[in-house]
């Protein structure tokens, strides 16, 4: 088969399609031919040698993909050779076949294609987990996400809609926060022009965030504990504004608050098998009914996955960038 390989971490021209081994399933494994995958941060992050695969998965890039399976491992039921699958991915996804624990499988949703497919196990999963099972976001709060118009974000504003919630979005031009008021956020935030606390004060009658989805880290996390409501949380899910910051305890005592970091590829098996499960029990009725949808910016050809790279770095994009083995 061929896959995205990192001969040497740099720039996105360090990814290169070459011919590599086809995988074996193993126990509890069942084996894809990868029709898409999907771009993500942690992609990058690994292509320039900052994050390293976790040990045992795939040393090629991609945390999700979509395909049919083609083999079936011993020890696995409920899947069958045939099936439209999309799966969460501790690496491999940049690939013709992939390896993946039957935990980590999801049938393809009604009315989803399999290419759109791809680009919903690492956004659905990392949103399900934080924002409403770590967080417990409930009707009526308000949640603030932090790139809005993001894979992330066009994700968490939908799913925090269909739950009855209240949304503020930051993003950094008029054409990515107009998307955004397109999925239902309420509350839009110009990140280069205006200041999120004070923006979000005013637009919650000086109560604040009752969750906030931070992808920036350190650089925010002052103005982000400013910005919670008593008893809020604040969830962070990257360091895309560095990882060490100030956390000033007596603030966060004033607020009765909460600050939680998770990261989702490094989470054991069983872990990811339940998260998988409760996104398979919660939000995939509502992609087989219309009321989530994938975001899609632009599907590249795999082998040319260093054109999708730039256009992440850039951060020109709303939503996903596909990668698709087909071309």
């Amino acid at each position: 088969m061929h896959a995205i390989t990192i001969p040497e971490p740099g720039g996105p021209e360090a990814l290169v399609w070459a011919e590599v081994p086809d995988p074996e399933p193993g126990e509890g494994e069942v084996l894809v031919d990868v029709a898409a995958s999907a771009v993500n941060r942690a992609d990058v992050l690994q292509r320039q040698g900052f994050y390293d695969p976790p040990p045992g998965a795939s040393p090629y890039p991609g945390l999700e993909c979509a395909g049919q399976i083609s083999a079936v491992g011993p020890g696995v039921s409920g899947w069958s050779v045939g099936d439209a699958v999309c799966a969460l991915l501790g690496g491999g996804g940049y690939a013709e076949k992939v390896v993946v624990p039957s935990g980590q499988l999801l049938p393809v949703p009604e009315g989803v294609d399999v290419t759109q497919a791809a680009g919903l196990p690492e956004v659905t999963c990392t949103v399900w987990s934080n924002v409403f099972m770590v967080a417990h976001l409930r009707p009526g709060e308000t949640l603030l996400v932090h790139g809005g118009s993001s894979g992330i974000g066009t994700m968490a504003i939908q799913l925090a809609k269909s739950v009855g919630a209240r949304v503020a979005v930051t993003a950094g031009t008029p054409q990515k926060l107009q998307r955004c008021a397109e999925l239902g956020a309420d509350v839009l935030i110009n990140y280069r022009e205006q200041d999120f606390v004070e923006e979000l004060r005013a637009a919650t009658d000086g109560a604040g965030a009752d969750v906030i989805l931070d992808n920036m880290g350190a650089k925010y996390l002052e103005r982000n504990i400013k910005a919670l409501a008593v008893n809020g949380r604040l969830a962070v899910i990257g360091m895309q504004g560095g990882a060490k910051g100030e956390l000033n305890l007596g603030a966060l005592l004033a607020k009765r608050g909460a600050v939680t970091a998770t990261s989702l590829r490094a989470r054991p098996p069983a872990e990811k098998a339940a998260i998988v499960a409760a996104v398979r029990e919660h939000v995939w009725p509502l992609l087989s009914d219309g009321r989530v949808r994938p975001v899609i910016d632009s599907t590249v050809p795999m082998r040319e996955a260093a054109r999708a790279h730039r256009t992440l770095d850039e951060s020109t994009h709303i939503g996903k960038i596909l990668l698709t083995t087909a071309g």
